[in-house]
């Protein structure tokens, strides 16, 4: 298990379920502001071996959408508030996603239902901030109404995590519900010259060339550059792109009219801002501004967990396993980062605190 994942002392009222559970994020952030979580679901038997081995809580290989009430509220500790937490699959609300027939988006009013039936003392979702003009913005609003309906105080913001001390350009949609009275996130801790950067958060990690590794560590790997991408990064200057090169450099889909706009790619970050927002393909430097600022190469994927806040030691895969790129990317991307769980929970631990909820020593 992960040395930050040890049996830390659970102080918080309440306990937890944490729906669309992935690998881990939002329950490792819970755990450290002191809830006791009781288990993780997710479709994805992927997100296993890093939700239990990082977080000490049993992983449910479940759909949600098959799930019942009755075996959801068998899962929570009995005399503890009972909390429930989930990021259902954003996919179908990303700009990059311009589809609206996706089903995974009914997983949402999923969700909501599962909250009807088993009305936990406290809900959280979290997700992207297109929810909320997505379809006119009649699925967040639905989900709004039915936990009104159930009798919930409801809150939600979309929060820029530098706020709050991550070091990347995340914005997130969260909502939070209580039985109990209205319950709100806390300020943000960080003013935009305090934002964290990327050298705080990975300035100090050993240096490696493009399709290297440290032993040590095997998840610190980076892909391999082809010759011609080689020369675009040494190109490159950070906060940059490729419109900066030199014309034989220049790929041929961003010289017509319909590729001129795509900027954002092929650039390096800037060391002492934020990095850009991490996406499931963050590990590949012709998917975003993702060059390393310094070194020749793209993010390695432990570059990536850290900025999505991650313990320096969070094991994703069984050591001697094959490190998969597209696989740990997309489970990297998609999480929940820690801190925000951290900010959540938090938020949850002081709300149930000031209406009387004290976990028994």
């Amino acid at each position: 298990m992960s040395s930050e994942a040890d049996d830390r002392a659970v102080s918080a009222p309440g306990s937890v379920v944490d729906l669309f559970c992935g690998v881990g994020g939002l329950t490792h952030g819970l755990r450290k502001a002191g809830f006791r979580v009781e288990a993780g679901i997710d479709l994805d038997e992927q997100c296993r071996y890093p939700f239990e081995q990082n977080n000490g809580a049993r992983f449910l290989l479940k759909d949600v959408v098959e799930l019942k009430g009755d075996d959801l509220a068998q899962l929570f500790e009995v005399g503890q508030p009972k909390i429930l937490v989930g990021c259902a699959p954003c996919q179908p609300f990303s700009t990059y996603n311009q589809k609206n027939d996706d089903p995974k988006w009914r997983l949402v009013e999923r969700f909501g239902e599962l909250i009807s039936e088993i009305k936990p003392d406290i809900v959280s979702m979290e997700n992207v901030p297109r929810l909320l003009e997505f379809q006119g913005g009649k699925v967040f609003e639905d989900f709004r109404a039915t936990l009104e309906t159930a009798g919930y105080q409801v809150q939600s913001q979309v929060v820029f995590l530098p706020d709050y001390g991550l070091p990347q350009r995340r914005s997130r949609l969260v909502l939070l519900a209580s039985q109990h009275g209205p319950i709100s996130l806390g300020k943000p801790t960080h003013r935009p010259e305090q934002y964290r950067t990327v050298k705080e958060a990975i300035g100090k990690l050993p240096p490696i060339e493009a399709g290297g590794r440290i032993d040590a560590d095997p998840l610190h790997t980076s892909s391999r550059l082809s010759p011609i991408n080689l020369r675009r990064i040494r190109a490159s200057t950070p906060g940059g792109s490729w419109n900066d090169w030199d014309d034989e450099l220049v790929a041929k889909c961003h010289t017509v009219q319909t590729g001129k706009g795509y900027r954002s790619v092929y650039g390096r970050m800037r060391m002492e801002e934020p990095s850009p927002t991490i996406t499931t393909q963050f590990f590949g430097f012709g998917n975003g501004r993702f060059g390393h600022p310094e070194q020749d190469r793209g993010l390695s994927l432990r570059e990536g967990a850290i900025l999505q806040s991650f313990p320096a030691d969070y094991q994703f895969f069984r050591r001697g396993e094959r490190v998969q790129f597209k696989a740990l990317g997309r489970l990297i991307g998609n999480a929940v980062p820690v801190l925000l769980g951290q900010v959540i929970g938090t938020a949850i631990k002081t709300h149930l605190e000031q209406h009387g909820f004290k976990r028994d020593a």
